[in-house]
């Protein structure tokens, strides 16, 4: 018999195969969006912390965190909750999630970062620390556009999100 913990470990490991459907080279795990997975009897229950209330992307990242978990032997329900306490921050990316937003061309947010102060971004192409902020307003809610004068690069960097 598979125990809890067990079932629990191998729902964590189908998650980290769940990408973000918006930012496709990191998953949710590396996110920080799994708060917690719950394995009781042959029933998931997985909270996840949405990045942004609004997010249009829920539905489907509820269905393929549902269609993930039911992968595991042992598993027959899952139960997707979204849950805003603690809410999601920025601090929550993991650091191998940094270095994938990165590779997407998606400059990470800083990590030491106090909510309501400036912020500076470093291009996630070459490095630099020479950008502007071309519009704080990008393709998504938790995203701004930006500028390297080093190697004539525009590109996206994900906006800090710090605890109260």
């Amino acid at each position: 018999m598979i125990t809890s913990d067990r079932l629990k470990e191998t729902v964590y490991r189908e998650l980290k195969k769940v990408e973000d459907p918006e930012i496709t080279s990191v998953s949710i795990l590396d996110l920080g969006m799994v708060d917690d997975v719950i394995v009781q009897e042959k029933e998931a229950v997985i909270q996840v912390l949405p990045t942004f209330s609004g997010c249009p992307a829920l539905d489907l990242i509820k269905k393929r965190i549902e269609e993930a978990a039911l992968k595991v032997g042992g598993v027959e329900t899952v139960n997707v909750q979204f849950v805003y306490d603690p809410p999601w921050t920025t601090d929550r990316i993991t650091e191998e999630g940094r270095e994938q937003l990165k590779q997407f061309g998606i400059a990470p947010p800083p990590s030491d970062h106090i909510d309501g102060e400036p912020w500076h971004v470093d291009c996630p192409y070459c490095g630099s620390t020479y950008t502007t902020m071309e519009n704080i307003f990008g393709p998504t809610a938790c995203r701004s556009i930006l500028y390297c004068k080093s190697c004539k690069n525009p590109f996206e960097a994900m906006k800090p999100v710090a605890n109260l």
